[in-house]
């Protein structure tokens, strides 16, 4: 675990946004408060149609189903889901145990999965049978002692459950770990950051307190596997006593049918989920009641897309985070529209930022992560002051409001999934054609960035065919969203003196920067 000086512990307890809460006792104590709200999964292969209410039974009658087989305060469980009903009732099951909860992305492959669950070591998994490309592989969980499977080969999800629900919650130590989240970045692995209850309902105050807009019934359709998704899906709401729309699919025109339906909203997110709504044949001007405000973060955000979207009457703000520190900055969406559209705002409650020597940005607040499942990784970007050293590079106006210039970390942020350049890279080079590959973002006018592979090629080999490359990378298990869809092919990099690629100039090269 990362070192918190004893004057921050003092300090966010004092402001309250540390409290004694467990991730079970927000929940225990919310979900009642909204028990008629209505919750909606809009699926075509398990839709679900109940109540708040109907759902917190299920996860207590899976509390009470997981409690019998021994799990406690403190065991891991682990839930690679989609969008379903049965995400929700794991995760809330998990909280009022007092257990850490691993979320896994369902699109995450073989070679993403054994690497999680070799990590977190879970005492329970709980998975689905298949969806789309994701089918369960039961060697996969061979030592997992308890796992339930959502429509598939005993034992079930439904085979957890016991038929009386689970009362109460079981204490937990609120500074312990509730989460573990699993990111790509700079390592070819993803990595387990750790978030703690106090982190974790600190940042769910956060978010519902930051932008009190009402926005009405929200169409979530990030995945609840991601730190955001989750949050978003399943503790905001509860919080803010609003109705649960899930989808497990992105489908522009099923959003646009469902916002006049259903009276949905779309909050924003990656710009993808917006742009992709005005780019749809179907949208139309009855269609901007349900955005009429729209926080953006997650990705890379454009100012032609924020400009577009202000034109257009939506009231636009960007926001700044990570999975480690989830909320660093944002702005209001009341801020002044300069502000709002062209930097990623100001420092949230009990945030602060600062700025390296070398312009890296330094962040450290209460939702800031305990570190990671990897001590040598939190070694390297925690100090013992308490400051997250993000990889990104940032400058600061007067007002102290902060814009994301550039990043340290060769990161390739696609529609708001991380996606790690050493991990494409190594696969690469696992092509007999490939001598070496260089992984930077290319602008995508969907997703923000997408994934360009700059190649070296052996002699007498030519440069493979994108379909080629997408063979390799489905036979190495790599998940879809992680390849490539850019090769450029060089005879030679860009190099220091010392023979390391200039992967900033390699990045200037495909953006086409003068």
């Amino acid at each position: 675990m990362r070192t918190i000086p004893d004057e921050l512990v003092q300090r966010y307890r004092e402001n309250g946004w540390w409290t004694p809460d467990t991730l079970g006792d927000l929940l225990a104590r919310e979900l009642p408060a909204g028990a008629d709200l209505e919750f909606r999964v809009h699926s075509k292969v398990r839709p679900y149609r109940g109540t708040i209410a109907e759902v917190e039974t299920t996860a207590r009658r899976l509390a009470a189903g997981l409690h019998q087989r021994g799990v406690r305060a403190g065991d891991v469980v682990a839930m690679q889901l989609p969008n379903w009903v049965e995400a929700a009732a794991t995760f809330w099951a998990s909280a009022f145990l007092g257990a850490v909860v691993v979320p896994i992305v369902h699109f995450y492959g073989r070679k993403e999965l054994t690497h999680i669950l070799g990590d977190a070591k879970p005492k329970v998994f709980i998975t689905a049978d298949s969806f789309g490309r994701m089918e369960f592989e039961p060697d996969l969980a061979a030592d997992i002692e308890i796992v339930g499977v959502v429509g598939g080969p005993r034992p079930t999800f439904d085979d957890l459950l016991d038929e009386v629900p689970f009362e109460g919650v079981l204490p937990a130590d609120p500074a312990a770990p509730t989460l573990y989240a699993y990111t790509s970045g700079t390592t070819s692995a993803p990595k387990g950051v750790i978030h703690s209850h106090q982190s974790l309902v600190h940042e769910t105050h956060q978010l519902v307190g930051q932008n009190m807009t009402d926005t009405g019934k929200q169409l979530i359709a990030t995945p609840v596997g991601h730190f955001i998704g989750m949050v978003g899906a399943l503790l905001m709401p509860v919080l803010a006593r609003h109705p649960i729309h899930l989808t497990d699919v992105w489908d522009p025109g099923v959003a646009l049918a469902l916002m006049k339906s259903d009276g949905l909203a779309i909050g924003g997110g990656p710009p993808y989920f917006i742009t992709s709504l005005l780019d749809h044949p179907d949208f139309t001007t009855e269609h901007l009641a349900g955005v009429r405000t729209v926080g953006l973060g997650g990705s890379t955000v454009p100012i032609a897309v924020t400009q577009r979207l202000t034109d257009l009457g939506i009231n636009t703000y960007r926001s700044y985070g990570s999975t480690e520190h989830p909320s660093i900055t944002g702005s209001r969406w009341d801020a002044a529209q300069d502000k709002r559209l062209y930097t990623d705002g100001c420092p949230l409650s009990g945030v602060e930022v600062k700025l390296g020597d070398d312009g890296e940005v330094l962040s450290r607040g209460p939702d800031l992560c305990l570190g990671y499942t990897d001590d040598a990784l939190t070694a390297k970007a925690f100090d013992d002051d308490g400051w997250y050293h993000t990889g990104d590079i940032g400058t600061l106006d007067d007002d102290g409001y902060l814009t994301i210039t550039d990043r340290k970390s060769d990161i390739i942020i696609r529609g708001g999934e991380n996606i790690s350049a050493v991990e494409v890279e190594e696969t690469l080079l696992g092509m007999p054609a490939v001598a070496e590959a260089v992984v930077v973002a290319a602008p995508d006018p969907r997703y923000g960035e997408r994934a360009a592979a700059v190649l070296r090629i052996h002699p007498g080999h030519e440069l493979p065919s994108l379909d080629e490359v997408r063979r390799h990378f489905e036979a190495s298990g790599v998940a879809r969203q992680k390849w490539p869809e850019e090769l450029l092919r060089v005879d030679e990099y860009p190099r220091t003196a010392s023979g390391k690629v200039q992967k900033f100039k390699v990045r200037q090269a495909v953006r086409g920067d003068r």
